[in-house]
């Protein structure tokens, strides 16, 4: 796991030419069809030496949920399993990742009053930044991790906390830990972050010499789709979504895609900081860092036979 554009994919790929791997994708863009140069997918010829489960598994106009992606890749890790086989998961949602360690049903359900009330908040001249002010008092490390405009989860964080009276950190934090297998954790964390920009900025830049624009305008031309939905408001869909509608320019569109995924990096290095030990810090800028990555896979599974669970 790790930020975009930190070589996951290029990790994960390398992983499989050494070991018996089955690539799980943890990615909530990347499970939609049509949405391909904006995510980063990996090309046809690499699916077909290096198949990836999860790519393509629904319409852009469906809704993915984590409950969904749970279920999904639960099966799939025990069919791995059963083939004697290691799934690799592979991505950089991390609250998919969060979702196979921690049992998420012990949370609360939706109320109704209290989301209105939320929303009652969020029509103050602050908008939701009073929202995301609050949660900070209740709940910092939910706050640190959750983006002001990121709405349904900041939504979701105050709502758990004035129903149950705990912050949801304390609730995760105390759930029934799922651990039916031994996991080998790999973060991908780049120091240095100038480099992981300068990636950032050249992926956005072929996105858009590749088709970027013309990839979403289909998706736009269908009429089926619209900002609400959750595929259209993965980083640069969204941005390339206004830029049709009129209301931003051309002259801007590349520099907001690159800044809205840098934010998305520093969102998914906040996740990984606080990422529950044991896992293995690699920074895949650094010399033989894939090199690192073989020798502690092979470490784990010499010490974790494939018999174990």
């Amino acid at each position: 796991m790790g930020p975009t554009a930190s070589g996951k994919t290029k990790l994960a790929m390398h992983l499989c030419d050494h070991f018996p791997c089955d690539i799980i994708s943890v990615d909530s863009a990347q499970v939609y069809q049509g949405l391909d140069i904006g995510t980063a997918k990996i090309s046809i010829q690499d699916q077909l030496k290096y198949p990836h489960h999860l790519l393509d598994i629904c319409t852009p106009d469906q809704a993915y949920s984590v409950s969904l992606f749970k279920q999904d890749a639960t099966r799939l890790i025990q069919a791995s399993w059963e083939k004697q086989r290691i799934p690799l998961l592979v991505g950089g949602t991390m609250l998919y990742f969060h979702s196979l360690i921690n049992d998420l049903s012990v949370l609360p359900p939706a109320n109704e009053a209290i989301r209105n009330q939320i929303n009652d908040m969020a029509q103050s001249d602050q908008g939701w930044q009073a929202v995301h002010d609050y949660l900070k008092t209740i709940d910092p490390i939910s706050a640190a991790r959750i983006h002001v405009n990121d709405k349904q989860r900041l939504q979701r964080a105050v709502e758990v906390y004035l129903i149950s009276g705990q912050s949801l950190t304390v609730l995760q934090n105390n759930m029934n830990q799922l651990k039916p297998y031994h996991a080998c954790n790999i973060l991908l964390t780049p120091t240095n972050r100038s480099i992981l920009h300068e990636q950032i900025s050249h992926r956005c830049q072929y996105m858009f010499d590749h088709g970027f624009i013309e990839e979403v305008e289909q998706l736009y031309q269908t009429g089926l789709l619209n900002l609400s939905m959750p595929s259209m408001r993965a980083v640069g869909y969204r941005q390339v979504w206004a830029y049709l509608e009129g209301t931003l320019s051309h002259s801007h569109l590349l520099e907001k895609c690159i800044i809205a995924t840098r934010q998305l990096a520093k969102r998914q290095l906040t996740w990984l900081r606080s990422w529950p030990k044991p896992h293995m810090y690699l920074d895949s800028f650094a010399k033989n860092w894939m090199f690192d990555a073989l020798q502690h896979v092979e470490y784990w599974i010499k010490n974790f036979k494939m018999d174990q669970k």
